[in-house]
């Protein structure tokens, strides 16, 4: 199994010319400079993005990647 953490495959979905949510999401996190690059737990990633990412306007963008990234890693 693959084991990549939540921001390596977030990067995978960058587009800068995109109006898609993730998409968008994900080039917001390129941008952001604490990010937690290396997680792979989802109660951090979360967390983190609850108390820091003003850039992110519903956290239900951040599940639904989630559930992408993890069907993603098997």
């Amino acid at each position: 199994m693959n084991h990549d953490s939540f921001y390596r495959y977030l990067m995978t979905q960058r587009n800068p010319n995109s109006a898609d949510e993730i998409e968008q999401f994900a080039n917001n996190a390129f941008l952001d400079s604490t990010f937690p690059k290396q997680s792979t737990d989802f109660e951090e990633v979360s967390k983190y993005l609850e108390e820091n990412a003003d850039y992110l306007p519903s956290m239900t963008i951040f599940d639904t990647a989630w559930q992408k990234y993890l069907a993603a890693m098997n």
